[in-house]
């Protein structure tokens, strides 16, 4: 092990250019898995939200950095990066790690939209910190940041039916009454990320966690 461990963030500060050096900016990341065959999956909910959310900011998913689809913006003057990892699930720590580095973002300013089985379809629950709740790519990110203090943005996708496997669960289309609900639903999910950006975490939990204490 380097007697240094501090010498690669140092190398990655050097050769981030200086405009990105002294900027506050937001990186919103989605989690999913990419491909086709999974993009209306329970699993890709984090995905369908950054579409959504480029959506209202008329922006595209057109580059690819640090193993993920990226795209960039600002929003009442603070730059954001909004990013895809493209690692599949349980390895999105490595893109979201090197997006943190390379961006010099803080971690309150990190927010990472995921699914949640816990949390009844559509409900929305925002939280500064916490454990991963054994969300594999949660599990991943909060590995390689050695960190778990960063907020997120849970989208409820009810638990799985029966005796069904959660693995198989998440990993199925969201019925079609589902799809036309999620359309609000998405909606209302990255109007409260745009809150968290332009108001704070406080005021973002108090919109989008409806009777829950923060």
């Amino acid at each position: 092990m380097s007697k240094h461990p501090n010498l690669l963030e140092k190398i990655m500060a050097l050769l981030t250019p200086r405009s990105i050096r002294n900027e506050i900016r937001y990186l919103i990341v989605g989690l999913g898995n990419p491909g086709v065959k999974y993009q209306y999956n329970r699993h890709n909910v984090g995905f369908m939200t950054l579409n959504e959310l480029g959506k209202l900011l008329g922006l595209a998913f057109s580059r690819f950095e640090h193993k993920s689809l990226v795209t960039k913006g600002e929003y009442y003057g603070k730059k954001i990066i909004l990013a895809k990892p493209q690692t599949f699930m349980n390895n999105s720590g490595q893109s979201v790690s090197s997006l943190v580095r390379y961006y010099k973002v803080p971690l309150s300013n990190l927010l990472v939209v995921y699914d949640d089985i816990d949390l009844p379809f559509g409900s929305l629950r925002i939280r500064p910190k916490g454990g991963s709740s054994g969300h594999k790519g949660m599990a991943s990110i909060i590995n390689y940041l050695n960190s778990q203090d960063f907020p997120r943005l849970r989208v409820g996708i009810d638990r799985p039916p029966g005796q069904m496997d959660a693995s198989t669960y998440v990993l199925q289309d969201f019925t079609k009454q589902e799809l036309n609900l999620l359309e609000d639903i998405l909606e209302f999910a990255a109007d409260s990320i745009l809150t968290y950006i332009d108001h704070g975490l406080e005021i973002a939990m108090t919109k989008s966690n409806p009777g829950v204490s923060p």
